[in-house]
């Protein structure tokens, strides 16, 4: 669809209810000619505190966000790109792709950018081999990204979750947690380092990063945003989000 205010892109961005971190990270990184309208999925129960928890929120999540899928393709959309990430990850390589073919189907065959897919884009940009990651999760979600990285062909040197005990709570994770948990996961032989978890505000802490420690690391928003655009053909380049948008 053709829009006056947003002639290069209009995008669907789905997101949980809970989640307050997305859309202002994804206006940090908007560029001219391109909108982003949102889809909350409703999320009734956000306690995250254990593993059963974490597998009742994702469970939960699958059952609404057909309906925030539903409201925001009524908006005529050109594509849809997640805002969320651990459902991306679920089932390893083969449940990424399942993920991403259902929101296609959901969204009467567009094209969708999802945190998993954009991941595998910016790992595959540096060439990477072996990777740390955070995230806030629980160990039952940190087995899941674990998994995925592993089955598209990575090695990952360990795997960092905060237990954040509710989806709210996770954007209450302040910068220097943030930074002390990349050093955690941080080894001379690994090439990147990524993060996971959309609602932590990490897209400025890990260009930070970058510097300290010498190597790219990669916060999931940043990787959807310039994934997003990429796919779209839309090929600005932006300072400040770290080498990822700054040079690639």
């Amino acid at each position: 669809m053709t829009s006056i205010t947003s002639p290069r892109a209009q995008f669907g961005l789905i997101l949980p209810s809970t989640n307050t971190v997305v859309e202002a990270e994804f206006n940090w990184m908007r560029v001219e000619g391109v909108s982003w309208h949102t889809g909350r999925i409703f999320i009734p129960q956000p306690v995250l505190d254990d593993d059963e928890s974490f597998v009742a929120f994702l469970e939960n999540l699958r059952v609404e966000i057909g309906r925030a899928v539903r409201d925001v393709v009524t908006a005529e959309v050109d594509s849809l790109v997640m805002g969320m990430s651990a459902e991306t990850f679920w089932g390893g390589k083969e449940g990424a792709e399942e993920f991403a073919k259902l929101m296609s189907d959901l969204s009467e065959g567009r094209e969708v950018t999802t945190g998993a897919m954009a991941c595998k884009m910016a790992l595959d940009v540096y060439g990477a081999k072996k990777i740390g990651i955070i995230t806030p999760y629980q160990p039952v979600g940190d087995g899941q990204v674990r998994r995925f990285f592993e089955e598209i062909g990575y090695e990952v040197h360990d795997v960092h979750g905060l237990k954040c005990e509710t989806a709210t709570s996770i954007e209450d994770v302040t910068p220097d947690e943030l930074k002390a948990a990349f050093r955690a996961v941080d080894a001379e032989d690994v090439d990147v380092l990524l993060q996971a978890g959309t609602n932590l505000a990490c897209s400025l802490v890990a260009a930070e990063m970058e510097q300290e420690l010498g190597k790219p690391v990669i916060a999931i928003n940043t990787a959807t945003v310039w994934a997003a655009y990429r796919t779209n053909g839309i090929m600005d380049k932006l300072e400040g989000f770290g080498s990822l948008f700054a040079e690639h």
